[in-house]
């Protein structure tokens, strides 16, 4: 396997809301999701074609609020979902993608790594879930603090046990066509994304504005859009 993109997080306040941005903006109403109990959250998901044969898919996130996370009082949520700024944003401004997750075939190496360009990009966290079709199992890079790193921009990590979500999620009719990085230090995002292999992402030089995620879609409702994460 070759370091890909694997998903893209929009986060939410509530999950409800979520689902209702993502009927109103891309037109489909995202399939079920799950809980994880490690941090208190939860999710749904939306199968993204790409032209391969491991699509990526979208995540809506939102703390769960029936749920304590159970990775400790001393940790945080992953995604910065814990950080008031982002949720005083999703509170005034609604769901939002903030984040992206690239999957590697090892990531013990690939967060070494980075660490040798003195990136540090958290410990590995191995997690599951239940689902209809059996347990998904996979390891995880989040730091203690939360933090997603170069405002989003720099890709949380993922290594998938045997079984990936895209198998069993039904088409959408939605085709992420383009993924392009924004960011005001281009270039130690660059050496990050060669060191992980994920160098063929567009990576645009963002001194003369902030730092973004560009998301360019095709849907048969809206047609094709695009979705940028806040400054």
């Amino acid at each position: 396997m070759t370091p890909r993109i694997d998903h893209l997080v929009v986060a939410a306040r509530t999950l409800d809301e979520g689902v209702a941005w993502c009927e109103a903006t891309l037109g489909v109403t995202p399939g079920p999701g799950g809980e994880h109990p490690l941090f208190g959250t939860h999710n749904r998901l939306l199968k993204l074609a790409d032209g391969s044969d491991k699509p990526p898919y979208l995540e809506i996130i939102a703390i769960d609020p029936t749920a304590t996370p159970t990775r400790g009082a001393g940790f945080k949520r992953w995604f910065d979902l814990d950080d008031a700024a982002l949720q005083a944003r999703l509170a005034q401004d609604g769901p939002q993608l903030v984040h992206w997750v690239a999957s590697v075939p090892d990531i013990d190496a690939a967060l070494l790594a980075l660490q040798a360009i003195g990136i540090q990009r958290g410990p590995v966290v191995s997690a599951s879930r239940e689902t209809p079709n059996g347990l998904l199992q996979w390891r995880i890079s989040v730091r203690d603090d939360g933090q997603r790193l170069y405002n989003g921009v720099l890709p949380t990590l993922i290594q998938w046990g045997s079984a990936h979500p895209t198998q069993h999620m039904p088409a959408s009719g939605i085709t992420l066509r383009q993924l392009r990085l924004r960011h005001a230090g281009a270039a130690g995002l660059r050496a990050a994304l060669q060191v992980l292999g994920l160098d063929a992402m567009g990576v645009t030089n963002g001194f003369e504005g902030p730092s973004s995620l560009s998301v360019e879609l095709d849907t048969p409702a809206r047609g094709r859009l695009t979705l940028l994460s806040p400054p």
